[in-house]
C-alpha cells in the first residue's frame, strides 16, 4: 500500500490538524515507511501458530453471586434524597 497525498490530507482532517505544504511530503514518506515496515509481518509463516490473545498468564477470578443484606430499606434510602417520585429518586436531566 502506498500512502498518497489525499490519504495524508484525509488523516489531517480527521485529526483536526492543519498541515503546511512543506509538511505534507515528508509526512507521506514517513507514513509510507511505517506502513511498509508493518507489512513485513505478512512475510512471516504463521501457519501452525496458535493465536495469542494475551501475553501473560491471566485468568478470571470468579466468585459466587451472593445477595447480601445491607440492612437498608427503600423508604429509608428515599428519605435521604432531595426529591423522589413513585419510589424512585428524581434527578435533573443530564444531556
Amino acid at each position: 500500500m502506498s500512502i498518497t497525498r489525499e490519504n495524508v490530507l484525509h488523516l489531517a482532517e480527521l485529526s483536526n490538524i492543519s498541515l503546511s505544504e512543506d509538511q505534507i511530503e515528508p509526512l507521506i514518506r514517513d507514513l509510507d515507511n511505517i506502513v511498509n515496515y508493518f507489512s513485513q509481518l505478512d512475510e512471516l509463516n504463521t501457519e501452525n501458530v496458535e493465536p495469542t490473545y494475551q501475553c501473560f498468564d491471566m485468568q478470571n477470578v470468579w466468585r459466587e453471586d451472593v445477595i447480601e443484606d445491607f440492612e437498608a430499606n427503600r423508604e429509608d434510602l428515599l428519605a435521604l434524597t432531595v426529591e423522589s417520585e413513585d419510589n424512585q429518586i428524581k434527578v435533573p436531566k443530564v444531556l
